[in-house]
């Protein structure tokens, strides 16, 4: 989701491959991660790169426009370390423009839903920073299309949760 959502907004054409993260592993998937055998992994130039925060890295050094990151070698440092922040309303109030940490963050949103149906919170009232930060992101053009049915993710929970015998 994170890499995707890095070349949108690079405006970069792509080819997905969707994997069954559950099942067999594809030829192209275990020959470009032996290691790890995980997606995503972005393949440019005959080359692999994977790990999602590290690819969103790659396509911003490889397609330098629009930036992802500040240009300046301080900022840049900051925005990766407070990556995490986000989740907690510190870093959009830094950060004005949408960019890597928004990226390396917003695909936490498309649990909540399915979250919120199994427990007693709703996020919009438990974190509001982080619920209206959430919801401007998912304004964008660029997430929209790539933030999956929060209904399939929700399906995809409570399969799990049969899977591993928490129903």
């Amino acid at each position: 989701m994170r890499a995707k959502i890095a070349l949108e907004e690079k405006g970069v054409e792509y080819e997905a491959r969707e994997e069954d993260l559950l099942g067999t592993k594809s030829e192209l998937l275990l020959s470009s991660n032996p290691i790890y055998k995980k997606v995503p992994v972005l393949l440019h130039n005959g080359k692999a790169v994977c790990e999602s925060s590290i690819v969103v890295s790659y396509i911003d050094e490889a397609w330098p426009s629009p930036p992802l990151l500040p240009s300046c070698p301080y900022e840049r440092s900051q925005a990766r370390y407070l990556k995490g922040e986000t989740v907690y309303g510190g870093a959009k109030e830094r950060h004005k423009s949408f960019g890597f940490v928004d990226i390396i963050a917003i695909p936490l949103a498309s649990w909540f839903y399915a979250y919120e149906q199994f427990g007693s919170f709703k996020v919009e009232e438990e974190c509001p920073k982080f619920s209206a930060w959430m919801k401007r992101c998912m304004e964008r053009e660029t997430v929209a299309k790539v933030i999956p049915d929060l209904t399939k993710v929700y399906e995809f929970v409570c399969m799990m949760r049969k899977m591993y015998g928490f129903e």
